[in-house]
C-alpha cells in the first residue's frame, strides 16, 4: 500500500469525528441532477458513500426503495436518526454488503475520489441489475463570485480535475456528463461547518484548523457582501457523471 494511498485512506474515514457539522453544512443536491442520473423506471437505489444522508433523503421522498452504505459508523448514525426507515449498512465500495443483481441504479454523492476503483467497478457491476446505471454526482462550488472565490483563498479552491476527468470503464459503457449550475442557501454558522467538515481541516493540526476557521469567521465579518446577514446565497456547479451496465 503507498504512501498516498495510506493517506487517501485516512482522509476518507476521517469524516466520522465531523459528522455533525458534515450534516449542518454540507449542501443537498439539485433535483435536476437526481432526474438526469437516475434511469427510468429505476425502483430499488443504492447510495454508495451515503455520509449522513444528504442524497439518500432526497432519494427517499420520491418513493424510491433507497439502501444507504457507508464505511463510518458516526456518519451512519446521524442517517438513520433522520431516516429511521431507511436500511443503512455498514460497507465500503470494494465490499459491498448487499446481494448480486440487486439494485437498478447505484448513486455515488461526494465520494467516487475516496473509492479503489477498479475493485469498486467489480463491485458496483455486481450489484446492479443487467442495463442498471451508475451515477457518480459532486457539488463544486461556483468561485466567479467576489466572496466564494475569497473563501476558497483561504479553504482552497473548489476545482478539482477529478470530477472533470473521471472515466468509467468496462463493464460500464454510454458514460455521459452533465452540469447543473444552482444555488444553496445557509446560515453563516453553516458556512463554518462545511469548511470544518472537509477532510484536509478535519486532519490539519489543531492550530491550522483554528486559523482557518479564524479565517471564514473575519471574512463572515468584513466581506461587503457577508455582514449582517443572516442567510447566504452559494452558488455550486454540481458535477455529474452516468454510464450503464452492458
Amino acid at each position: 500500500m503507498t504512501a498516498d494511498h495510506v493517506s487517501r485512506q485516512e482522509k476518507s474515514l476521517s469524516f466520522g469525528s465531523a459528522a455533525s457539522a458534515y450534516e449542518r453544512g454540507r449542501p443537498s443536491y439539485p433535483p435536476d441532477a437526481i432526474d438526469w442520473l437516475l434511469p427510468t423506471g429505476a425502483r430499488s437505489v443504492l447510495d454508495l458513500g451515503a455520509g449522513t444522508g444528504k442524497l439518500t433523503a432526497r432519494l427517499v421522498e420520491r418513493g424510491l426503495d433507497v439502501t444507504a452504505v457507508d464505511p463510518i459508523p458516526e456518519m451512519l448514525e446521524v442517517l438513520k436518526g433522520s431516516l429511521p426507515g431507511t436500511p443503512a449498512l455498514l460497507g465500503t465500495a470494494e465490499d459491498i454488503p448487499l446481494p448480486d443483481d440487486s439494485v437498478d441504479s447505484v448513486l455515488v454523492a461526494q465520494a467516487w475520489h475516496w473509492f479503489d476503483p477498479g475493485r469498486a467497478i467489480s463491485e458496483v457491476a455486481r450489484v446492479l441489475r443487467p442495463g442498471g446505471r451508475l451515477g457518480l454526482v459532486w457539488n463544486n462550488r461556483d468561485e466567479r463570485l467576489g466572496w466564494v472565490k475569497d473563501l476558497g483563498r483561504i479553504i482552497g479552491h473548489e476545482v478539482d480535475p477529478f470530477t472533470q476527468t473521471v472515466t468509467l470503464p468496462e463493464p460500464f459503457a454510454d458514460l455521459e456528463r452533465r452540469q447543473v449550475e444552482w444555488t444553496s442557501y445557509v446560515t453563516p454558522q453553516a458556512l463554518i461547518d462545511l469548511v470544518a467538515s472537509r477532510s484536509y481541516c478535519i486532519t490539519s493540526p489543531d492550530e491550522v484548523r483554528t486559523r482557518t476557521l479564524e479565517r471564514v469567521r473575519d471574512l463572515l465579518a468584513t466581506h461587503p457582501a457577508l455582514v449582517n446577514t443572516s442567510g447566504l446565497a452559494l452558488p455550486y456547479v454540481t458535477v455529474c457523471v452516468r454510464a450503464t451496465l452492458s
